[in-house]
């Protein structure tokens, strides 16, 4: 059976309250009943929860993170960023999904209510803006990662969306490539407008056009990259490139590129955006934007143990990692 403090306080003669301020130090029990009280919890063998002792302190040294699902292919990089980080600092992650809509946020909300963790990090889940705005008013300390809906109001850790897609405009453009199609994401996720507009800035630099035919809407899955290729081919586009603004539906293209006879990449050149792990291994290996999706986490949770620390605030300058243009054989140089 367990050790509890109350078994604590009756073998010591005391109060449960007396035991938990030996436990946390507070230096409000004399010096008698304090080793009385010790010598009890070394002969019982207790063992205090630490959630126990951080909430005495005011402090649950627990983060939590929210993610929209854990099926996202670069979310894991996320979360792993995170996990090292809190556990190498002593604190616990809880991990809260959205899978399961307006129940997984009610069980979040209750845990935020019960004081389970300090801080959140957060991927935005869609639809979940004004509930994660207001608990940040409230006061409970986050930082938004991957600002999808480009947040201003929110401490955040993010990429350089648009500079990543510029590096792609200028990559197709020094190989010869002057009619690019591209698949977005949804346009009204931060990243994909950031994506547009890097990459149809260079093109208009270097007088290309970038016109609506030729930005095809999707939705980051495979299947969206391979329908709007097909689709494309189908309503007879001409185009030498694809700049996809994430992996899977470069994948996507690709496949359906192979579908329809066209050589990748002596017909058409393939971009994607990510650098997920199945990229150096589709056929052909992908040329991508790397995100540094590990180092965001990383960041993230650093930034708020920092502030948890006293060490810095929580400010809404946003944190910017770079990204990194990865050269493989679909869009060779």
């Amino acid at each position: 059976m367990r050790v509890t403090i109350a078994d604590v306080a009756r073998t010591a003669a005391v109060s449960k309250t007396t035991v938990s301020r030996v436990l946390n130090g507070k230096g409000e029990v004399d010096s008698e009943t304090a080793d009385r009280v010790r010598a009890v919890i070394a002969e019982l063998g207790y063992v205090p929860s630490s959630r126990a002792v951080g909430l005495a302190r005011g402090s649950s040294r627990t983060l939590a993170m929210l993610v929209p699902s854990l099926t996202w292919p670069w979310v894991g990089e996320m979360v792993q960023g995170v996990a090292d980080t809190v556990e190498a600092a002593g604190y616990g992650l809880l991990l809260f999904t959205c899978n399961r809509g307006e129940v997984s946020m009610a069980q979040f909300t209750s845990q935020v209510s019960a004081r389970a963790f300090d801080g959140v990090l957060v991927i935005e889940p869609e639809n979940t803006l004004r509930m994660i705005a207001a608990l940040h008013h409230q006061g409970l300390p986050l930082v938004m990662i991957d600002d999808r809906g480009q947040r201003p109001e929110f401490p955040s850790v993010a990429t350089t969306n648009a500079e990543g897609a510029a590096a792609a405009a200028h990559h197709l453009l020094a190989s010869g490539r002057r009619a690019p199609l591209t698949l977005t994401g949804p346009r009204h996720f931060g990243c994909v407008q950031d994506r547009l507009t890097g990459f149809g800035r260079v093109l208009r630099e270097n007088g290309v056009a970038l016109t609506e035919k030729y930005v095809l809407p999707g939705d980051f899955t495979v299947r969206s990259g391979q329908t709007q290729i097909e689709r494309a081919l189908a309503d007879g586009l001409h185009f030498d490139s694809v700049f996809a603004h994430n992996d899977l539906s470069a994948t996507g293209a690709l496949h359906a590129l192979r579908g329809a006879g066209r050589r990748v990449p002596d017909d058409v050149a393939v971009i994607g955006f990510d650098d997920i792990p199945i990229a150096a291994y589709t056929e052909p290996p992908l040329t991508t934007v790397r995100q540094p999706m590990r180092a965001m986490g990383e960041t993230a949770a650093r930034r708020m143990l920092d502030h948890l620390g006293g060490v810095i605030p929580l400010d809404t300058e946003p944190v910017v990692l770079p990204t990194e243009f990865v050269v493989r054989s679909s869009a060779p140089g």
